[in-house]
């Protein structure tokens, strides 16, 4: 199993959703985050007056997988937030060594 987390702009959430929801993956948590990469936030004008901003809102996907859909989930989330800008943001794939489901005692590819 495959522990995904992804980090995105706002606006390309939902056509990630989306090809997640295509591949049979239909549970995630998305979390409103702040960060910076290599542009190190940017200039905004507000009033007037120009002001830097160095966290940039974004948003944190985490989703977990059986292994053998881990690389074609990535490749839908790595297709479906390619804006061809700066700060599209940053995919990590992590071992998962155990899921139980708290509901029923499920654990692992049956807990997913």
């Amino acid at each position: 199993m495959k522990y995904i987390i992804a980090i995105v702009k706002p606006h390309r959430l939902d056509p990630v959703r989306e090809a997640l929801n295509e591949l049979g993956i239909n549970g995630m948590t998305v979390s409103e985050v702040q960060g910076y990469g290599r542009q190190k936030g940017q200039k905004e004008i507000y009033r007037g007056a120009e002001y830097e901003v160095h966290f940039l809102p974004k948003v944190k996907l985490e989703v977990a997988v059986a292994s053998e859909l881990a690389e074609r989930a990535v490749e839908a989330i790595k297709s479906a937030a390619h804006t061809g800008q700066i700060g599209d943001g940053k995919i990590f794939v992590l071992d998962l060594g155990q899921v139980v489901r708290i509901r029923t005692g499920e654990t692992d590819s049956e807990a997913l």
